[in-house]
Protein backbone atom coordinates (compact mmCIF):
# COMPACT_ATOMS: atom_id res chain seq x y z
CA UNK A 1 0.00 0.00 0.00
CA UNK A 2 1.24 3.75 -0.97
CA UNK A 3 2.43 5.60 1.98
CA UNK A 4 -0.55 8.05 3.11
CA UNK A 5 -0.36 11.72 1.68
CA UNK A 6 0.36 14.34 4.80
CA UNK A 7 -1.71 17.36 4.54
CA UNK A 8 -1.18 20.41 6.56
CA UNK A 9 -3.46 20.24 9.90
CA UNK A 10 -2.64 23.66 10.61
CA UNK A 11 -5.63 26.15 8.49
CA UNK A 12 -8.17 23.87 9.69
CA UNK A 13 -7.18 24.51 13.26
CA UNK A 14 -7.34 28.29 12.80
CA UNK A 15 -10.95 28.01 11.07
CA UNK A 16 -11.94 25.85 13.54
CA UNK A 17 -10.59 28.75 16.27
CA UNK A 18 -11.97 31.19 14.35
CA UNK A 19 -15.81 29.58 14.67
CA UNK A 20 -15.34 28.87 18.31
CA UNK A 21 -14.90 25.21 17.56
CA UNK A 22 -12.34 22.69 18.15
CA UNK A 23 -11.29 19.09 17.48
CA UNK A 24 -13.41 17.28 19.78
CA UNK A 25 -16.46 19.19 19.33
CA UNK A 26 -19.56 16.99 17.92
CA UNK A 27 -20.31 16.35 14.49
CA UNK A 28 -22.60 15.43 11.61
CA UNK A 29 -22.34 14.99 8.11
CA UNK A 30 -25.61 16.27 5.87
CA UNK A 31 -24.72 14.88 2.07
CA UNK A 32 -27.02 16.31 -1.39
CA UNK A 33 -26.74 14.28 -4.15
CA UNK A 34 -28.40 16.48 -7.21
CA UNK A 35 -26.43 20.07 -5.52
CA UNK A 36 -23.20 17.47 -5.16
CA UNK A 37 -22.85 18.91 -1.50
CA UNK A 38 -21.42 17.36 1.68
CA UNK A 39 -21.69 19.69 4.83
CA UNK A 40 -19.75 19.35 7.60
CA UNK A 41 -21.88 20.64 10.66
CA UNK A 42 -20.22 20.98 14.27
CA UNK A 43 -21.73 21.61 17.62
CA UNK A 44 -19.96 23.27 20.89
CA UNK A 45 -20.23 21.87 24.28
CA UNK A 46 -23.92 21.69 24.79
CA UNK A 47 -24.88 24.07 21.93
CA UNK A 48 -26.72 23.60 18.75
CA UNK A 49 -25.29 22.37 15.46
CA UNK A 50 -24.15 25.29 13.20
CA UNK A 51 -22.66 24.71 9.77
CA UNK A 52 -19.20 24.94 9.60
CA UNK A 53 -18.25 23.55 5.94
CA UNK A 54 -19.58 22.84 2.77
CA UNK A 55 -17.35 20.80 0.62
CA UNK A 56 -18.27 19.83 -3.12
CA UNK A 57 -18.80 15.86 -4.08
CA UNK A 58 -15.99 14.73 -6.62
CA UNK A 59 -17.82 11.81 -7.60
CA UNK A 60 -20.92 9.47 -6.21
CA UNK A 61 -22.12 6.77 -8.31
CA UNK A 62 -25.65 6.26 -9.35
CA UNK A 63 -28.62 8.83 -9.31
CA UNK A 64 -31.51 9.83 -7.26
CA UNK A 65 -32.86 7.23 -4.89
CA UNK A 66 -32.02 5.06 -2.60
CA UNK A 67 -29.14 1.97 -2.79
CA UNK A 68 -31.56 -1.51 -2.90
CA UNK A 69 -29.00 -3.91 -3.78
CA UNK A 70 -25.40 -5.08 -3.81
CA UNK A 71 -23.52 -4.13 -6.70
CA UNK A 72 -26.10 -1.80 -7.94
CA UNK A 73 -23.28 0.97 -7.69
CA UNK A 74 -25.59 3.40 -6.01
CA UNK A 75 -24.45 5.66 -3.41
CA UNK A 76 -26.95 5.15 -0.15
CA UNK A 77 -29.71 7.92 1.13
CA UNK A 78 -31.03 7.91 4.49
CA UNK A 79 -30.16 8.07 8.50
CA UNK A 80 -26.56 6.49 9.26
CA UNK A 81 -24.58 6.71 12.36
CA UNK A 82 -20.55 6.61 12.25
CA UNK A 83 -18.85 4.97 15.50
CA UNK A 84 -14.99 4.34 15.85
CA UNK A 85 -15.34 0.64 14.49
CA UNK A 86 -16.46 2.40 11.03
CA UNK A 87 -13.16 4.25 10.66
CA UNK A 88 -10.32 3.41 8.08
CA UNK A 89 -7.63 5.94 8.42
CA UNK A 90 -5.74 3.73 6.21
CA UNK A 91 -8.17 3.32 3.27
CA UNK A 92 -6.78 2.70 -0.08
CA UNK A 93 -8.59 6.35 -1.38
CA UNK A 94 -6.42 7.96 1.73
CA UNK A 95 -8.92 8.34 4.68
CA UNK A 96 -12.86 6.81 4.94
CA UNK A 97 -15.50 5.69 7.10
CA UNK A 98 -17.89 3.55 6.57
CA UNK A 99 -21.67 4.97 5.96
CA UNK A 100 -23.19 1.39 8.05
CA UNK A 101 -25.05 0.79 5.40
CA UNK A 102 -27.55 -1.56 5.12
CA UNK A 103 -28.54 0.15 8.42
CA UNK A 104 -32.22 -0.68 10.42
CA UNK A 105 -34.41 0.67 7.72
CA UNK A 106 -32.37 -0.64 5.19
CA UNK A 107 -32.62 -4.49 6.15
CA UNK A 108 -35.94 -4.08 7.00
CA UNK A 109 -36.36 -3.09 3.18
CA UNK A 110 -34.56 -6.10 1.82
CA UNK A 111 -31.78 -3.94 1.24
CA UNK A 112 -28.27 -5.40 0.98
CA UNK A 113 -24.74 -3.83 0.21
CA UNK A 114 -21.24 -3.39 1.95
CA UNK A 115 -18.37 -1.10 2.05
CA UNK A 116 -20.33 2.33 1.25
CA UNK A 117 -17.82 4.44 2.26
CA UNK A 118 -17.12 8.16 2.48
CA UNK A 119 -13.75 7.96 0.82
CA UNK A 120 -10.61 10.25 -0.62
CA UNK A 121 -9.84 10.35 -4.30
CA UNK A 122 -12.71 11.15 -6.97
CA UNK A 123 -14.44 7.43 -8.11
CA UNK A 124 -17.15 5.96 -6.80
CA UNK A 125 -18.55 2.73 -6.80
CA UNK A 126 -22.07 3.33 -4.52
CA UNK A 127 -19.44 5.68 -2.66
CA UNK A 128 -19.21 9.21 -1.97
CA UNK A 129 -15.72 10.41 -3.31
CA UNK A 130 -14.48 13.57 -1.76
CA UNK A 131 -10.65 13.79 -3.00
CA UNK A 132 -7.84 13.49 -0.64
CA UNK A 133 -7.19 17.13 0.62
CA UNK A 134 -11.03 17.16 1.86
CA UNK A 135 -11.49 13.60 3.23
CA UNK A 136 -8.63 14.18 5.12
CA UNK A 137 -9.72 17.48 7.29
CA UNK A 138 -13.36 15.74 7.11
CA UNK A 139 -12.39 12.50 8.60
CA UNK A 140 -9.90 15.02 11.57
CA UNK A 141 -13.28 16.36 12.56
CA UNK A 142 -14.86 13.23 12.26
CA UNK A 143 -12.50 10.84 14.25
CA UNK A 144 -11.62 13.83 16.89
CA UNK A 145 -15.49 13.53 17.90
CA UNK A 146 -15.65 10.06 18.17
CA UNK A 147 -12.21 9.81 20.32
CA UNK A 148 -13.14 12.66 22.71
CA UNK A 149 -16.25 10.42 23.55
CA UNK A 150 -19.16 10.52 20.95
CA UNK A 151 -21.22 7.94 20.66
CA UNK A 152 -21.39 8.65 16.99
CA UNK A 153 -21.57 11.09 14.37
CA UNK A 154 -24.62 11.33 12.05
CA UNK A 155 -24.52 11.47 8.60
CA UNK A 156 -27.98 12.55 6.83
CA UNK A 157 -27.56 11.53 3.10
CA UNK A 158 -30.09 13.36 0.68
CA UNK A 159 -31.45 13.35 -2.69
CA UNK A 160 -31.54 16.94 -3.08
CA UNK A 161 -32.33 19.82 -0.95
CA UNK A 162 -35.70 19.73 0.85
CA UNK A 163 -38.69 22.44 0.33
CA UNK A 164 -42.67 21.69 -0.94
CA UNK A 165 -41.29 22.93 -4.29
CA UNK A 166 -38.76 20.16 -4.96
CA UNK A 167 -40.87 17.32 -3.06
CA UNK A 168 -43.72 18.58 -5.24
CA UNK A 169 -41.55 18.39 -8.62
CA UNK A 170 -40.39 14.91 -7.45
CA UNK A 171 -44.21 13.62 -6.68
CA UNK A 172 -43.96 11.13 -10.03
CA UNK A 173 -40.90 9.93 -8.43
CA UNK A 174 -41.46 5.76 -7.22
CA UNK A 175 -39.66 6.98 -4.27
CA UNK A 176 -41.79 10.27 -3.54
CA UNK A 177 -42.92 8.64 -0.42
CA UNK A 178 -39.67 7.65 0.72
CA UNK A 179 -38.32 11.08 0.01
CA UNK A 180 -41.20 12.62 2.47
CA UNK A 181 -40.35 10.43 5.07
CA UNK A 182 -35.92 11.80 4.94
CA UNK A 183 -37.34 15.28 4.74
CA UNK A 184 -39.25 14.60 8.14
CA UNK A 185 -36.49 14.26 9.91
CA UNK A 186 -34.46 16.95 8.08
CA UNK A 187 -36.92 19.10 8.69
CA UNK A 188 -36.78 18.23 12.69
CA UNK A 189 -32.93 18.94 13.05
CA UNK A 190 -32.74 22.25 10.88
CA UNK A 191 -35.77 22.89 13.58
CA UNK A 192 -33.44 22.28 16.74
CA UNK A 193 -30.10 22.14 15.98
CA UNK A 194 -29.98 18.51 16.68
CA UNK A 195 -30.17 15.37 15.26
CA UNK A 196 -33.34 13.90 16.22
CA UNK A 197 -33.64 10.35 17.73
CA UNK A 198 -33.57 8.04 14.40
CA UNK A 199 -35.28 4.54 14.49
CA UNK A 200 -36.84 2.47 11.81
CA UNK A 201 -40.22 0.71 12.22
CA UNK A 202 -42.00 -0.82 9.41
CA UNK A 203 -39.37 -0.01 6.58
CA UNK A 204 -39.92 3.75 7.24
CA UNK A 205 -37.59 6.31 9.34
CA UNK A 206 -39.59 6.77 12.65
CA UNK A 207 -38.31 10.36 14.76
CA UNK A 208 -38.38 11.76 18.35
CA UNK A 209 -40.75 9.90 21.13
CA UNK A 210 -41.75 8.17 18.03
CA UNK A 211 -38.38 6.23 17.55
CA UNK A 212 -38.77 5.07 21.47
CA UNK A 213 -42.18 3.46 20.75
CA UNK A 214 -42.60 -0.38 20.53
CA UNK A 215 -41.54 -2.48 17.80
CA UNK A 216 -38.71 0.86 16.66
CA UNK A 217 -35.62 -0.42 15.85
CA UNK A 218 -32.95 2.32 16.34
CA UNK A 219 -30.26 3.23 13.87
CA UNK A 220 -27.09 2.47 15.70
CA UNK A 221 -23.45 2.56 14.49
CA UNK A 222 -21.39 -0.29 14.81
CA UNK A 223 -19.49 -1.50 17.15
Amino acid sequence: MAEARVFDGEPLLRDLEAAGLRLGDAAMLRIFKREKRLELWMAPEDGPFRLFRSYPIAAFSGGEGPKLAEGDRQAPEGFYRVGRGQLNPRSRHHRAFNLGFPNACDRQLGRTGSLLMVHGGSSSAGCYAMTDAKIDEIYRVVEAALHAGRAAVDVHAFPFRFSEAALAAAAGSPWSGFWRNLAEGDALFLASGQPPPVAARDGTYRFGADAAAPGSEPILPWD
